[in-house]
């Protein structure tokens, strides 16, 4: 299961750490960088959690979750903050928050906190592993095996073959590729694909094995057991 989350925050080199890293992990992130755009969009589309910066231009992140919690939206928020005292952290759960979590942080702490809430809030876990036959990858650990053989991916090539495998027995398509994995909205021109897809089949399909990565001509690439 996919989650989609919404960010609201102003720092634009916060922002796009934090994105990167959850849309490695496979969630679907939208992006606002002040209050009164977060306001919007977290009242216009449904999101599974908000990750809710306290200061914001426009409107603060404390009066953001008034105005959502008193619309009757309960998504799950975690607040970052640069504010860190206790009275800071109490003044934030109270306002309706359901984490706080005080800048600078590691992402690996606030993926934690983010799959906790998903969790309370009743909602299924995120996945963490994807198979395709005999290929299994476990998205905690970032390990990956066939069968009884281990096998060790570069960070995008695991990207490649998370993508791969979340759209199995599906044809992806160039374009897919570069916005899902590069995050390019163009192309580039290069063979960048090409190159990574080869070195990923050479890894995964090894000679005597039933091949799990198809080129399909004129169109992209299928990951599956038949063909």
């Amino acid at each position: 299961m996919s989650y989609k989350v919404l960010l609201v925050e102003d720092d634009a080199t916060t922002a796009d750490y934090i994105t990167k890293g959850l849309v490695e992990e496979g969630f679907t992130v939208d992006r606002a960088d002040n209050g009164r755009d977060g306001l919007f969009l977290a009242t216009e589309a449904a999101h599974d959690a908000i990750i809710l910066d306290r200061m914001l231009p426009g409107m603060d992140g404390m009066a953001v979750l008034a105005a959502l919690r008193a619309a009757g939206i309960e998504t799950p928020v975690i607040i970052l903050s640069a504010l860190a005292t206790a009275d800071e952290r109490v003044k934030g759960l109270t306002g309706g928050s359901d984490d706080y979590l005080a800048k600078p942080f590691a992402f690996a702490e606030l993926l934690a906190r983010l799959r906790i809430i998903l969790r309370r809030g009743g909602g299924q876990a995120p996945e963490t592993r994807l198979s395709c036959g005999d290929l299994e990858v476990d998205l905690l650990s970032r390990k990956v095996k066939r069968g009884a053989r281990a096998i060790e991916l570069q960070p995008r090539e695991f990207r490649l073959l998370d993508y791969l495998l979340r759209h199995q027995g599906e044809v992806v398509t160039r374009t897919m590729l570069l916005e899902g994995v590069w995050d390019y909205h163009f192309d580039p021109g290069t063979n960048v694909i090409d190159v990574h897809i080869s070195r990923l089949r050479r890894k995964v399909d090894e000679e005597g094995e039933s091949p799990l990565i198809h080129t399909i001509r004129g169109a992209g690439y299928r990951l599956s057991e038949q063909g």
